[in-house]
């Protein structure tokens, strides 16, 4: 079986320690390098191709939100995991922006963890409901957009996490139907990703986690 390659990027030793032995037990997965800001990321990719960078955002040098822009730029491809707190929302539009495929809280457990990654490594995003809830504390109010029925169920199973294939499978209808709601829930939201649509459905109370 193939190893996911994995890069670590936080500028704190233990924390980087901590996510290197959780994760070194955990099959399928391989720690290939770390990094302790931006630049030292960038150097990494010189000379590897990772299938999942876990980036934090407050780094010294460069901090996660340059190092993804120019990470993006070498490789589009890429799949980026953001390691949050709580006080990092402000910086979410901008890593939204730029491509990273989810949100996690820097003290998820072990579990939430695993998920947020495997989700990731999956071509799925993932966005800690943690940070949903705090989305919702600060929600914000807009202009009334108006949703089907199915679109209203659709919108919320990707906010609670759900592929589109565990989607299809709840509501019993094809991958291929999912992706037409989640299309146009796309263009009704204005969002160009699935987790701008989620943090536009949660500060606008278009669904209830």
């Amino acid at each position: 079986m193939k190893k996911a390659k994995i890069i670590l990027v936080d500028d704190h030793q233990l924390f980087r320690n901590g996510l290197r032995f959780i994760l070194s037990e955990t099959e399928g997965l391989d720690i290939i390098a770390e990094a302790s800001n931006g630049k030292e990321l960038l150097d990494a990719l010189k000379v590897m191709t990772p299938d999942l960078i876990l980036m934090d955002i407050n780094m010294p040098e460069m901090n996660g939100i340059e190092a993804t822009r120019r990470a993006l730029q070498v490789n589009p491809d890429l799949k980026i995991l953001v390691l949050s707190m709580f006080g990092d929302e402000e910086y979410y539009n901008a890593m939204i922006d730029l491509g990273v495929k989810g949100f996690l809280l820097k003290d998820a457990d072990n579990q939430e963890l695993h998920t947020a990654i495997h989700k990731v490594l999956e071509g799925n995003t993932y966005f800690s409901q943690e940070l949903l809830l705090q989305l919702i504390r600060n929600k914000t109010t807009s202009d009334i957009i108006k949703l089907t029925r199915r679109e209203h169920e659709i919108l919320e199973l990707i906010c609670k996490g759900h592929s589109t294939g565990e989607i299809g499978d709840i509501l019993s209808i094809s991958s291929r139907t999912v992706e037409r709601h989640r299309a146009a829930l796309l263009e009704k939201t204005n969002s160009n990703n699935s987790i701008k649509m989620v943090i536009f459905a949660i500060k606008n109370n278009l669904v209830k986690i």
